[in-house]
């Protein structure tokens, strides 16, 4: 799935083109894509038409695009989930779910969606209580590492009140967004912490720690398009990101540790798999 720096990556290739754009028609060819508009496809549609997106903004793993009427179009990208702008004249592809004209455009806004998890909807933007202005599916999700308005030290308060393993705290995203699989197996792996450690049994330095290196592979990632394992994550004009080559712990098993030449392993972590270092990051002693 689709973690911070690759929804970014589509934030900063739509931001550009369809800011103050109008849309003109819209078209649901899928109706499980708007799944979460429950008003349904008709208002769905007729939200939209006629609409000015104001500009494009995200929190963590999602994407939504304020109109000029208060509202907001959400997109949750899923799995398969992909915003385009197709070149003019480019045939359709055949997981095209949602089509969206711009006014006074050459080119037209596609979601398309191979297994069907991600969708769009027409959303009300409210205040989430901490300063600022969301859609209200979004209010609950916490501020991400790369947000300026992360409160750094709740954050950090937070996790090291906990007694969950650290890269559980990563992955919830009430508590610090936009941060996955991917991307909290290369931290942690950065920062020399096994997966498991609570977040209680860290130091404050030590979260601090984490917390820099988080920023840095995702900068790093961002900096190379995002990383594609295959066709399904692309940016705005299809094409795929390269931070998969620069990857040291994630998908990287069998493969000898950068830092130390140990072979790096894979263990099951919560119904998916967790990679690391087995020196480098030393399972933490059982307590009592």
């Amino acid at each position: 799935m689709p973690e911070l720096p690759e929804v970014e990556v589509v934030r900063r290739g739509l931001d550009p083109y369809v800011t103050g754009r109008i849309l003109g028609s819209v078209q649901v060819l899928n109706a499980r894509s708007v799944r979460r508009h429950e008003q349904g496809i008709p208002d769905f549609e007729d939200a939209l038409r006629g609409r000015q997106i104001t500009r494009v903004s995200r929190r963590g793993k999602f994407l939504w695009m304020p109109l000029d009427d208060g509202s907001a179009l959400v997109v949750h990208l899923g799995m398969s989930g992909q915003v385009l702008l197709p070149a003019p004249q480019s045939p359709d592809g055949k997981h095209l779910r949602v089509r969206l004209t711009l006014e006074g455009a050459d080119r037209q806004m596609h979601f398309v969606d191979q297994r069907m998890f991600g969708g769009m909807h027409v959303d009300d933007v409210i205040d989430d209580g901490a300063g600022g202005r969301v859609p209200s599916s979004v209010a609950h999700i916490a501020r991400d590492p790369l947000d300026p308005d992360l409160d750094e030290d709740l954050f950090l308060r937070r996790m090291r009140q906990r007694g969950s393993g650290v890269k559980r705290c990563l992955l919830d995203q009430t508590l610090i967004s936009g941060i996955g699989n991917i991307y909290a197996d290369e931290a942690l792996w950065r920062a020399r912490l096994h997966y498991d450690r609570p977040g209680r049994a860290l130091s404050r330095a030590q979260g601090v720690d984490l917390l820099q290196h988080i920023r840095d592979v995702m900068a790093e990632a961002l900096a190379e398009g995002g990383t594609s394992f295959d066709a399904l994550y692309v940016n705005v004009n299809g094409e795929s990101g390269w931070f998969d080559r620069s990857l040291n712990a994630y998908g990287q098993e069998g493969m000898l540790c950068a830092r130390c030449g140990t072979a790096v392993v894979r263990e099951h972590f919560m119904n998916r798999s967790s990679f690391r270092c087995p020196r480098c990051q030393r399972r933490p002693r059982a307590t009592r």
